[in-house]
């Protein structure tokens, strides 16, 4: 008897697919679709959030592909960063070298998985055909004032020895290396991304195909803050003035202190100062740390600012630890009666302060009073006391204007992109320093810039800086000498535009071809962690409106739907010393659990796989064991694409059998069939009627689960169609029809599975070839609905059973169902019904 041999079948068809065009890459279609997952770093292995991701892309692509839809899925490498440098230097090994393998080697893994992706397409970040053009782009940016050169305080990462942008802060820390992130000044390149902050914004609410919560995390990040600025008048004769960004304007009476970040312009006049100077540096290397209660640090200059309706009041002027240059001025007023930091900056220092809003409800008798209500009246503040905190606001910002100390004023929290890096790994900036001083990008006609071989890595810094003859050069005008910018790109530059590239990846002279890209952009759908919400995505978003001003012809937004898959999570053990131990090497015993060498253990929760946690799970070895169809269809029906996967050794083992026991069960005497007669219909008895029925219905609902990427639920009516199916007898006129549109539905899931068992029906074309199944509307049985079947909360079944069903009705229908999954008995403490929709088992 031949068997369900996964791994072997698998490999058969992939070298078959390899050889034929799975994907369209000619433009004749009228219909497109255009579906990109995340572009994968070459770190060497394709782990269980790669599995994930690509499957979900794999079913949207190959679902479209059969529904005649002209159809892009290509796949690209982001090569360059500092992961590949680090293994340099650690390994004494070439960057690129150590990138070509990775990829060939992941490459290999995805291959094996069964993607239909269109190879001819493929890129690579690292490779001079990619980032010649990318060159070409930041040139378009310097002529148009987008990339420019200052001094500026950058977030350093002492480990490894670059700058980081903002958005690669995490707590305090640089994102890849965990170490605390300290300010440095140094001269950067910066992309004028605040050009289009508000356009950025505003465009938000019409991405209405991405998910609230994406939409919030970018608007967070932009920040966009209205209020005011305001000008103090001070007694110092070098700063006459400083002046404040503030939202909460309507505060101003209860103004206590003046409070100016250490890199403010007055900074420069203590630079001889020790104390400040020393109080400075504390602050630079902590700038992102959070501030506790009782951290707060100041230091006092001694001089004073004028209270601009209090003429006889004097605010004295601080450095504080938590105001930052990066939002507003580098200044603000402090107000400790409504501000928390404010409050307790004022507390340390024994600052005199008042309340100026006072709250009418009594929840809010102590200060700091910080919630305000349209309820509330402002107090202590002239000719202003009585009026709403927001009417306040609207005079208050009117007198400053009229008397040329104020204007109303909006602001937002981002800030111009540095993508400055002191690495080698990386694409190199096509600009040189003339001896004339003047700063020149790189002629066209001598791009790619190119990264020398020949690199030392023996002392820190960066290897490019210190090369004795790749920096020097000449002006091609002038003849004087010049000197190559050392720094490269950050990597975030990398892929913020490779979805472009990827409409015609083989262009030599065109960054991309106009036509190529009207025709496939925007993305229609693209897939992709929430971790990229803010830095892949904003960024991208940004290049699409600067490639515009530059003169080129894109979409102003290039993900049309976002789907952000959940993380792969596995449950965790640790030793009693504290040390992570693999869930493999875990031996469970009543409800203790054991190492196996007999050790106690303790059971952690269950999270995202990692490597540092030892809760990974190697998908070689699953794809080995039970192949890449099983891991694949686990995947899609375990939950729904946007929530964590819960990864069970249990479940694979379950979707293994299942398909197993459909393998063997089609092995003799079926043929796989197209259509079905429908003048057999009238021969059909009642339980095939009722199947035939299923089989139609089955059609529509699944087609209508993939489009909403309902993946699991449509998994289950497949699962509910088999064990109709399964009942049928091999004599019967269905069952080879309704076995070969189970085999087309669960083709774009499990393809090797399906093509296998459609050669076995003696159908030896590729099924990819085949349109979607065609289901006739006039049977769909309207008077029966989709029930789900909970335990605990749970989704375990999914029924059929008449509209409006009782729920007595529906339990004798359960107690009939052979097949049901959920013993009904005294375990069962409540059962819950929600007619038509849910019946949830509570033991």
């Amino acid at each position: 008897m031949k068997t369900y041999e996964a791994n072997s079948i698998e490999k058969k068809w992939q070298k078959i697919w390899d050889k034929e065009k799975i994907n369209s890459s000619s433009i004749q279609q009228q219909k497109k679709f255009y579906v990109l997952e995340m572009f994968p770093y070459p770190s060497g292995n394709i782990h269980m959030g790669h599995l994930r991701n690509y499957t979900i892309g794999d079913v949207i692509a190959r679902y479209y592909k059969t529904q005649n839809y002209n159809v892009l899925h290509p796949m690209g490498w982001d090569s360059f960063g500092m992961p590949a440098e680090n293994a340099a230097i650690e390994n004494n090994l070439n960057p690129k070298k150590w990138t070509e393998s990775n990829i060939k080697k992941m490459k290999s893994q995805l291959q094996s998985i069964g993607l239909a992706v269109d190879w001819e397409r493929e890129l690579s970040t690292c490779s001079k055909e990619y980032y010649k053009h990318q060159q070409k782009i930041f040139i378009d940016f310097f002529n148009n004032g987008l990339a420019y050169k200052k001094d500026s305080y950058v977030n350093w990462d002492p480990i490894d020895n670059t700058v980081l942008a903002n958005e690669q802060v995490i707590d305090g820390k640089g994102w890849r290396s965990g170490e605390i992130v300290v300010k440095k000044k140094l001269s950067q390149w910066f992309l004028k991304t605040t050009k289009f902050s508000m356009d950025l914004l505003e465009s938000l609410d019409k991405l209405e195909n991405w998910p609230e919560k994406v939409r919030v995390m970018q608007k967070n990040w932009l920040g966009f803050s209205k209020g005011a600025e305001i000008d103090f008048e001070t007694n110092i004769k070098e700063l006459k003035k400083v002046t404040v960004f503030t939202t909460r304007p309507e505060t101003i009476f209860g103004a206590a202190f003046i409070a100016l970040s250490v890199e403010h312009k007055f900074s420069k006049y203590f630079s001889e100062n020790t104390v400040f100077q020393k109080f400075k540096n504390e602050c630079l290397k902590y700038n992102f740390k959070k501030i506790e209660d009782d951290n707060k640090k100041g230091f006092n200059t001694h001089y004073f600012a004028r209270h601009p309706f209090l003429k006889n009041v004097r605010l004295p002027i601080y450095f504080a630890n938590y105001v930052l240059m990066d939002y507003g001025n580098g200044a603000i007023f402090g107000c400790p009666a409504h501000d928390k930091r404010d409050f307790d900056f004022a507390k340390k220092f024994g600052i005199k302060f008042r309340e100026v809003i006072q709250a009418k409800s009594k929840d809010f008798d102590e200060l700091p009073y910080e919630v305000i209500s349209k309820n509330d009246k402002i107090v202590n503040s002239l000719h202003f006391d009585g009026l709403s905190p927001e009417m306040a606001r609207e005079k208050i910002i009117a007198e400053l204007e009229k008397k040329s100390q104020g204007k109303s004023k909006s602001s937002f929290k981002i800030k111009d992109w540095g993508v400055s890096r002191q690495r080698y790994w990386g694409c190199p900036i096509p600009i040189i320093y003339r001896e004339d001083g003047k700063i020149l990008p790189v002629e066209e006609k001598d791009l790619p810039i190119t990264l020398p071989e020949d690199v030392d890595f023996s002392t820190p810094g960066n290897p490019l800086e210190k090369h004795p003859t790749w920096k020097h050069t000449k002006c091609k005008k002038t003849g004087m000498n010049a000197v190559r910018e050392t720094d490269t790109l950050d990597t975030f530059f990398d892929s913020s535009w490779y979805f472009l590239r990827f409409c015609s990846p083989k262009s030599k002279n065109e960054i991309f071809k106009k036509e190529s890209t009207s025709y496939w952009m925007p993305v229609d759908q693209y897939i992709g962690g929430i971790e990229h919400a803010i830095l892949h995505l904003l960024y991208s978003r940004f290049f699409s409106r600067a490639l515009n001003y530059c003169g080129y012809n894109v979409p102003k937004e290039p993900f049309k739907k976002l789907l952000t898959q959940g993380m792969v999570c596995h449950e965790t053990f640790k030793s009693l010393d504290n040390k992570w131990v693999e869930p493999e090497q875990v031996i469970k015993e009543k409800d203790a659990y054991f190492s196996i060498s007999g050790k106690k253990l303790i059971k952690g929760r269950s999270e995202k796989m990692s490597k540092s946690k030892k809760n990974v799970v190697d998908p070689d070895s699953i794809i080995e064991k039970y192949g890449a169809d099983t891991a694949r269809l686990f995947m899609i029906s375990d939950s729904p694409p946007e929530r964590d996967l819960e990864w069970s050794i249990s479940g694979v083992k379950a979707t293994y059998k299942y398909l197993s026991k459909i393998f063997e069960h089609l092995q003799k005497n079926f043929v796989f069939v197209l259509d079905f007669d429908t003048k057999k219909i009238n021969e059909l008895n009642n339980n095939e009627l009722e199947t035939f029925k299923s089989i139609n219905k089955t059609i529509y609902l699944f087609s209508e689960d993939i489009k909403n990427y309902r993946f699991n639920t449509a998994v289950a009516k497949l699962r509910e169609l088999t064990n109709k199916l399964f009942k049928l007898s091999r004599q019967s006129s269905l069952f080879d029809f309704g076995w070969s549109i189970f085999i087309r539905l669960i083709y774009i899931i499990t393809p090797h599975f399906s093509q296998e068992l459609s050669k076995i029906g003696s159908y030896n074309e590729l099924l990819d070839s085949l349109h979607w199944p065609k289901y006739e509307e006039s049977l769909l049985n309207e008077s029966t609905v989709n029930i789900v079947i909970q335990l605990n909360g749970k989704k375990k079944f999914l029924m059929d059973a008449p509209s409006n069903i009782t729920k007595e009705n529906l339990l004798i229908q359960i107690k009939n169902n052979s097949d049901f999954p959920i013993k009904v008995d005294q375990s069962i403490k409540k059962i819950i019904y929600v007619p038509n929709k849910i019946l949830n088992f509570v033991k």
